[in-house]
This record gives structure tokens, sequence and C-alpha cells, in this order.
């Protein structure tokens, strides 16, 4: 058993860092008060080899591991996770194609994301989160095409997406069985809302994506009819590991400010890391990142090695998403009256990081997922 990264995942970690400082780090002020999508970093991300990250090799793309994607995440997202979720949101998009994708679809479309075409994963539904089975936005076979009826919400990256994954009943009489998978690209007729207002991660954009009559491609069907459900959740195998690596970075940001005021505020006559009731939450927050950097590692390596990793993966998850929501607003607690003050950097960690609570499976849900297969 080896703990220690690779020469190459230090390049790896140590690149990241550098942009994060130098590219992400600086604008993210800028990004979360004017609400402004980071085309700019976006375009210096494809430049480095950091857009697009999991997209094979032989398809033009970087052919990073879950694990690389997780070292990667750490650093992007200690810049701000609003912009790492922007820029890795092709990432996801991919694992859909590469899980169930004909290598025609491969050939046509990673090729496409990796040179830079920026594509959304659309699953939520207004009436449907959780509970991915209950989407009502359905594709009605009509010959050699589906026409495509419905409305997503929350879609990241759906104001600039060109590509669109899209889970959509086939059946609609079943549930988990009645779900397929689709490429849809915009100029079919794909229509999508204004960014909606959000708490954090103003950078990362999410809107409502409409389909009215949307004719898609029979050959766009992402494998047979009715594996939608059990593709959706190979996704989340692969992506989970990595949103709890980010949350890992935002809530090692967040240590780090706290601890950098902690050492120069000064309170009866000492620094205040002196005083127990500061540095024992400093200790929680420097325990809690080590704790959650190698469950969302452990996860990550088990499937790039071929094991399951549906548990580990929800362990990270939920485990990292609590976390950064308690470093987050222990840092601001630190910070006093100043962590309330958007002068801080604190109070901008704070907001983004409840979104992990919520995304790619809430923390309750993780929950659900680790009971259910402790009860197998």
């Amino acid at each position: 058993m080896n703990f220690v990264l690779s020469s190459e995942q230090k390049m790896l970690r140590d690149l990241a860092h550098d942009f994060a400082e130098n590219e992400i780090k600086p604008v993210a002020e800028h990004y979360d008060q004017t609400h402004e999508y980071p085309w700019p970093v976006i375009k210096k991300a494809l430049e480095n080899g950091l857009l697009s990250v999991n997209v094979p090799e032989q398809y033009g793309g970087p052919g990073m591991g879950v694990l690389e994607e997780c070292i990667l995440n750490e650093e992007l997202a200690w810049g701000c996770s609003g912009i790492q979720t922007a820029l890795m949101l092709n990432s996801l998009a991919v694992l859909p194609i590469k899980i169930a994708g004909s290598e025609a679809q491969k050939q046509k479309y990673l090729t496409q994301i990796a040179a830079g075409r920026m594509a959304a994963y659309c699953v939520t539904e207004p009436g449907a989160g959780s509970d991915v089975a209950g989407l009502a936005t359905y594709a009605e076979r009509k010959g050699d095409t589906y026409l495509l009826n419905g409305v997503k919400t929350w879609i990241t990256n759906g104001p600039v997406a060109d590509l669109f994954v899209v889970f959509a009943k086939t059946d609609r009489q079943e549930r988990y069985r009645g779900i397929s998978a689709f490429i849809v690209e915009r100029e079919w007729g794909v229509k999508t809302g204004q960014p909606l207002p959000k708490m954090g991660q103003h950078a990362s954009w999410t809107c409502e994506v409409f389909f009215e009559n949307v004719e898609v491609p029979a050959e766009n069907r992402l494998g047979p009819e009715g594996t939608g459900f059990l593709t959706a959740m190979k996704v989340f195998d692969g992506s989970r590991p990595p949103v709890a690596a980010a949350a890992v970075g935002v809530a090692r940001r967040a240590f780090e400010e706290a601890t950098t005021y902690a050492r120069t505020r000064t309170a009866y006559g000492q620094p205040i890391i002196a005083l127990q009731g500061v540095s024992f939450m400093l200790a929680d927050m420097a325990m809690n990142i080590e704790a959650g950097r190698l469950l969302a590692r452990q996860s990550a390596w088990l499937l790039d090695n071929g094991y399951d990793n549906t548990m580990p993966a929800a362990y990270a998850k939920a485990f990292c998403a609590d976390m950064v929501m308690k470093a987050t607003t222990d840092a601001v607690q630190v910070f006093g009256g100043y962590g309330y003050s958007r002068e801080y950097p604190v109070e901008k960690l704070m907001r983004d990081a409840k979104i992990y609570q919520i995304y790619e499976g809430t923390s309750q849900v993780m929950r659900h997922i680790i009971a259910r297969e402790l009860a197998r």
C-alpha cells in the first residue's frame, strides 16, 4: 500500500495549483460579484489541458483517471469552486458517453468536447431531483428519430452548452427500466433559460432547459432503450469522488485563510490561535480535511482499478459535503465579525460550500445508499 503520489500526479497537482493561484484566485471575487461566466478562464484551461480532462487520449483528450480528477479538482476548487464547477462540467457530460456510447458516438462527440465544445448533463427536473426514476421528460420513437419533450432544471453550463446529454422516459409506464439517454445538439431546437440566481458558486451558471418536439436521431441514443437509469448510476460512481475532492479544496482554502488570520489577530494580549477555543476549531478542520481527502482518493482509486466503489463514493461525498460546510462555517467564526463581511474570502467560501450537501446526491441520499448497502 502506498499513499504517495506518483511523479506525474505531483506534476498535475502543481500545475493545477499554479493555475488556481494565477488564473482563478485573482478573479474569483469578480465573477462572484458580477455573476459573469468565466470564459477567459475556460479558454486558458483548454490551452493548458485542464478542460474535458477525462476524454481518452484517442479522442483528443488528456485521458485522466478519476484519481487524477480528484487531484485536479481539489486544487481548482481551492481557487474558486464556482469556476472549478464551470470547468469540470464537460467531464460530467463525458461520463455517460464513455460508459454507454458506441464507437461512432465517441468519435463524433468526445472529439468535439475535447476540442472545447461545451456540454451539459441533463437529469434533474422540477419534480425529480433525488428520485431520478421519477423524471417526466419523455422521448417518443417516430421511425428513425425520437421526439423529445420536457423540462430540465438546475442544469449546470446549460446556458453555454452546445451539447446536452439528456435522460428521458422512452416507456412512461416504467420507472427505472423506462429511462434512456440521448446526446442532443442545441441546434436541433433546444431552448435554455436565463441563469438561475443562486446562493453561491456564481461563476457556474445553471438554468432550465426546454425540449419541445426536439427531433433526436435514433443513432444518438446512448445504449439500448431502458438502460439510462443504470448509466446514470454508473455516472455517479465516477462523478462523486471528484466532487468530494472539490469540497476538500474549498475546506482547505477556508482552513488556510482561518489559520493565517488566527496567527495575526490578537486578543487578550496574544494571537487568537493560542486560545483553545480557536485552535481546536482549526485542529478539527485539519483532521477532517485529511480524512476527506483520503476518502475521496480511495473511492477514485477503486473505480480506476476496476473495483465497485458505490459505497466508498457515498462515504466520500457525504463526509466531504458535511465537512466543508462545517469547515467554512467555523472559518467564518474564527474571523468573527469580519468573517460575515464580503471584504474577506471566508464569507464566499461558506456560501459556495452549501451546494456540496445538495448536488450529485444530497447528504441524506448518500446515507440512504450506505444504509441500503449495509442491509444487503
